[in-house]
């Protein structure tokens, strides 16, 4: 049997999380205080983010491939019926819609904070960005609620499998977009 997983484990997320640190810090540093990148640096990153997000697009369009995959042609083990016989879908009127309404202010906020970055007004920026904020983190508790209320779980079949998997990283997305909002917010504050 394997042994010391947990500490190993706890020791990769260590690295990874201080070696994202330092890179970011070094780019902040090098934006704020050494003048704009260079050419090359600017391309690399923009074809940096361009690659990230291909990316995250491929991997929810997996997320989404098993639901449809799944709901459009259920097959005999399930019952040939989706949902499956015994699981209670969550409405899409309740909590669901409500996130949804959040996530399109949300993006209204952020976009206005964009717009007021753009226009050099601080003020405005930085309620923009405070705005998309507070809306991240009542999604995040909504979200938080709905999975402490669903009539079924993560073990129960392919249904309860692909919703907290496709929702689930979804949140921890929102969750890593609210911390970078957050750094955002900071920086704007402090005149980077």
């Amino acid at each position: 049997s394997f042994t010391g997983g947990g500490t190993l484990l706890s020791l990769g997320l260590t690295v990874i999380l201080y070696t994202m640190f330092v890179w970011w810090r070094d780019v902040v540093r090098e934006a704020t205080y050494l003048g704009h990148h260079t050419k090359m640096v600017q391309l690399g990153l923009r074809y940096g983010m361009i690659l990230f997000i291909v990316s995250e697009v491929m991997f929810f369009v997996a997320f989404f491939w098993a639901f449809f995959h799944s709901s459009l042609a259920p097959t005999v083990e399930i019952g040939a019926v989706w949902p499956p016989k015994g699981i209670e879908a969550i409405g899409p009127w309740d909590i669901p819609f409500l996130n949804t309404l959040i996530l399109l202010s949300s993006g209204a906020a952020v976009t206005w904070a964009h717009h007021a970055i753009l226009a050099g007004s601080q003020r405005q920026a930085i309620y923009g960005l405070l705005a998309t904020v507070f809306l991240a983190i009542i999604f995040t508790a909504l979200q938080g609620m709905e999975y402490v209320e669903a009539p079924f779980t993560i073990s129960d079949g392919i249904y309860g499998s692909t919703f907290f998997l496709a929702t689930g990283f979804h949140g921890f997305h929102v969750i890593i977009g609210t911390i970078f909002l957050v750094i955002c917010c900071i920086r704007q504050y402090m005149g980077h």
